[in-house]
């Protein structure tokens, strides 16, 4: 190795050199969230010329080779030469790292674009890319391919119409995903016409043939309302909508349901990590009904944050002119003045709507008073099973078999179902750093209980205990005693309700497992097979098919349950690190996450009726 270290060893990055050879700096992998990040960065040049009041309809249209179309009405990108870099300024909004007018106030008063890093992210990792214009009576063109321009800008045609449209194609040698997700892309444009009131979204998929559109002159009412579907409602959307300083407007719903589904939007960003405005909605909601309370001698408890959220589904969606955003994924509103704005207008808009609605107002009143005694009951139980400080003192049903290593990094818990399994498990360990509990009994749908209840359940205390970091608001992942939490349940329909249920659970009182990569499924195989001396473990129906096309004298075994295999064998397939398999639980979008466990566990038996219907043909049934 030279140690000569000069001037020439600089690398300098040219142009968008730097996306390309960094790209995860900018779009946050080069996966499935990346992939389809730089779709979402064309998306917002429309959405921000909606929010202006120059676009009410937007096209996206995902073609047969995986390339994708966005239309806009808006004004349409400038085309003109900029007076200091002598370039269209087309070119350089396509070519140049936040180059664009979201800075200029004049004329994008609110931006969600500016989260973003802009379009030419876009540009930089698409094998190419088509920018067409429609403006000033014509329709400019210019392509670029990998990030650079083939051609100048150039008039191609004349037109009554205004507006962009963008055609890309994402790189498959930056990418390693190839195709997008129609449900997902469907999920985020029905999401923004939700919060763009009156703006007809298409989408159209040449892949399947399918087509669809979106427009929601109800915009966050009718949101609230089908974030709500399958729920007991206390009454219609309570809605508000005022300007201050900042636009904000809310609707929130009251169910008889026990948890709180609220959703902050910025700019039309989702601040999944919340911010200010959440802050500021949440002081002025506990302080209207604990005054509403009181005046109205409905009960002398004293409402808490927590007790007034239960059952609560609430969308808020702030503009904001100069969005700060700060925290880990840059999606929590850090303005500070914003709090006080937001509080102001909720209580004020609150305190009229319960003066004028008096029978609603006592409805929600007793539903949180009665959310109070719940939360005093969980506290004991809480602080009972915090007295017991040692997990040898605590009658766990399923006796865990612990490990011994004590780095919580290197240990792996096994959440096994039954006693049979759990003894196989026991034996096939590696007991340095696996530990087992097996479980028993009748599992708890959590989406049909409360915390109190949870916490005394036979088969749920246990796992609290074990992982031992608290539940709820209190939960704690940095005291989770193992960064490997493993559900091991059997490969058919009653393993996979099992599995339905821990993952409730899991998500609605330790979501930062799931968010910190903690929380697993085993997958234990299906068949063992053998062919001649040779024998072979098979995990899926398809790849069996291609096995049973390619040889005819096979002997297959299904495995009905965990228990039917010896401790070697499950060793082999299910718990040796170097050649399981296990597949990780995350949640890329907790609206849908939400809407999905409503669905599946919740009190409705309609809007799952029809979720099985619409899904029956994509289920593995074992008959």
């Amino acid at each position: 190795m030279s140690a000569e270290y000069g001037a020439k060893n600089i690398t300098v990055l040219k142009d968008l050199q730097a996306v390309q050879r960094r790209p995860a700096m900018y779009i946050g992998d080069t996966a499935f969230r990346g992939f389809h990040h730089i779709l979402q960065e064309v998306l917002d040049n429309s959405i921000d010329e909606a929010l202006a009041g120059f676009c009410k309809n937007i096209s996206v249209t995902i073609h047969k080779d995986n390339s994708v179309t966005v239309t806009d009405d808006g004004r349409g990108i400038p085309t003109d030469i900029h007076p200091d870099e002598k370039k269209s300024a087309l070119e350089l909004v396509m070519t140049v790292l936040h180059a664009g007018g979201k800075f200029d106030k004049s004329i994008y008063k609110i931006s969600g674009g500016l989260h973003g890093v802009g379009v030419s992210v876009t540009n930089a990792l698409s094998k190419f890319l088509d920018a067409k214009v429609y403006r000033e009576g014509k329709i400019f063109h210019q392509r670029f391919e990998r990030g650079k321009k083939v051609c100048e800008v150039e008039i191609i045609g004349e037109t009554d119409k205004t507006g962009t449209e963008i055609t890309f194609l994402p790189d498959n040698e930056i990418f390693s995903v190839s195709e997008f997700d129609y449900d997902y892309i469907k999920k985020r444009l029905r999401e923004l016409a939700y919060l763009n009131a009156g703006l007809k979204i298409f989408l159209e998929d040449e892949r399947t043939e399918v087509k669809e559109e979106f427009k929601f002159d109800g915009g966050l009412k009718e949101f609230v309302k089908d974030l709500n579907k399958g729920k007991n409602i206390l009454s219609e959307p309570i809605y508000i909508n005022k300007e201050n300083k900042l636009s904000v407007e809310i609707a929130l719903q009251y169910n008889d349901s026990y948890n709180t589904k609220l959703y902050s939007f910025v700019n039309n960003i989702n601040t999944v990590e919340g911010g200010t405005h959440e802050e500021g909605f949440r002081t002025a909601l506990t302080r209207v009904i604990n005054e509403y309370n009181k005046k109205n001698n409905i009960s002398d408890t004293k409402l808490t944050g927590d007790d007034v959220k239960e059952g609560l589904t609430c969308v808020i969606s702030v503009k904001v002119p100069e969005p700060q955003f700060e925290g880990q994924t840059k999606t929590k509103l850090g303005n500070s003045n914003v709090k006080g704005l937001v509080s102001s207008i909720v209580y004020e808009n609150l305190n009229n709507y319960f003066e004028e609605t008096p029978s609603i107002a006592k409805l929600i009143c007793n539903k949180i008073i009665n959310a109070a005694k719940a939360r005093e009951a969980a506290r004991k139980a809480r602080d009972l099973a915090r007295r017991k400080t040692s997990l040898e003192s605590c009658s766990l049903p399923g006796k865990l078999a612990d490990c011994s290593e004590k780095d919580p990094s290197k240990c792996e818990l096994f959440i096994v179902e039954g006693d049979s399994a759990g003894g196989t498990a026991k034996q096939a360990r590696n007991r340095e750093i696996q530990a087992i509990l097996p479980l028993w009994g009748k599992m708890l749908n959590v989406e049909k209980s409360r915390a109190d209840k949870v916490l005394k359940s036979e088969k749920l205390h246990p796992i609290i205990t074990v992982i031992g970091a608290g539940i709820a608001d209190e939960f704690n992942a940095d005291k989770t005693r193992y960064h490997k939490i493993i559900i091991m349940a059997d490969a058919d329909v009653d393993g996979a309700h099992i599995n339905c249920l821990l993952l409730t659970f899991f998500y609605r009182y330790m979501r930062e497992l799931i968010d910190k990569g903690y929380l697993y499924i085993a997958q234990p195989p299906l068949y063992k097979i053998k062919v001649g001396k040779k024998e072979v473990y098979i995990y899926t129906d398809e790849e069996l098919k291609l096995i049973r096309e390619e040889n005819e004298n096979l002997e297959v075994q299904r495995f009905k349950g965990l228990g039917e295999m010896n401790s070697s064998q499950l060793w082999e397939t299910t718990m040796n690190p170097s050649n399981r398999i296990l597949k990780k639980i995350t949640v890329d979008d907790a609206i849908l996450a939400d809407e999905m466990f409503s669905i599946l566990m919740g009190e409705e038996v309609e809007p799952r009726r029809e979720f099985i219907i619409k899904h029956a043909k994509e289920a593995n049934l074992d008959i």
